[in-house]
């Protein structure tokens, strides 16, 4: 070979080096650009987002939103508690939302039915029944069949929302009949009941007795294992703030989401 071949060919060597070169680094850049959008895209979240959430999540729900407003400046996020088939009608009703966490899957059937929810809804948490009783609990309750005993006062939520349909599959488990002084559209509001004084006991989610501390005493029953609550959470077609609505609930399913709901007493999925 001559020295003039030789020559060419270290120069095309060196060009293939550097062309080499140039497409590696050019990859690097490229990763380098999407990982920044990434962090760019999750670090502007902005603006209010509207949360629909059942009654029994308010506790945790509540400190999930500061976590959440902490984690990304610039957003709030706004709650609508209460009993999740009322909050079901409001969104298939047009309320504007952004998010809706239920407390059975009945009731985010609602929603779904109706084309309302983008995606499929995904379960978080379940729950389980518990028989709150006033402090010290005066009248000696000890089963769910003690609830019939002529003369207690007892508070059920209505059959309508997810607390009281699953008090009845309960109820109907230990074949037993109840007539309660009244039913309640929210599990919030059967508890207040017994915190005031103004029913003997009721039949709530443990994460609700759990929640009210010393002011009630909570019982817990065989037949609540029949009549376990899934409880699903979904972004909302329609809105008004997807991007953070996704972030928002990609936090309540996360560990850290969790370890909050865990520590309230929820039932892992």
């Amino acid at each position: 070979m001559t020295r003039s071949a030789h020559r060419t060919r270290r120069m095309l060597q060196v060009a293939g080096v550097s062309a080499a070169a140039l497409l590696t680094l050019s990859a690097c850049s490229s990763t380098a650009t999407s990982s920044d959008q990434g962090s760019s895209s999750a670090s502007k979240l902005s603006g209010t987002i509207t949360v629909f959430a059942a009654a029994s999540l308010e506790e945790s729900f509540e400190v999930l939103g500061k976590t959440f407003e902490k984690q990304h400046p610039g957003t709030k996020v706004t709650f609508n508690f209460g009993g999740s088939d009322s909050l079901a009608a409001g969104i298939t009703g047009g309320a504007p939302a952004d998010v809706f966490a239920a407390a059975s899957t009945k009731t985010m059937a609602i929603v779904t039915d109706k084309g309302d929810a983008a995606g499929t809804p995904a379960t978080f948490v379940r729950n389980r029944l518990e028989i709150a009783t006033l402090p010290g609990n005066p009248d000696r309750i000890s089963s769910l069949k003690d609830l019939t005993r002529p003369g207690l006062k007892v508070v059920l939520c209505d059959r309508t929302v997810p607390c009281g349909a699953a008090a009845e599959k309960a109820l109907a488990a230990g074949g037993l009949k109840l007539t309660p002084v009244s039913y309640e559209q929210d599990v919030k509001s059967a508890l207040t009941k017994v915190e005031l004084k103004e029913a003997d006991a009721a039949v709530v989610y443990r994460t609700d007795v759990r929640a009210a501390g010393d002011k009630v005493e909570g019982v817990e029953f065989p037949e609540s294992a029949e009549a376990v609550n899934d409880y699903p959470i979904a972004r909302l077609k329609n809105a008004p703030n997807p991007e953070t609505a996704k972030a928002f609930i990609a936090l309540v399913r996360s560990a850290e989401g969790q370890k909050v709901l865990s520590g309230a007493g929820f039932l892992k999925p």
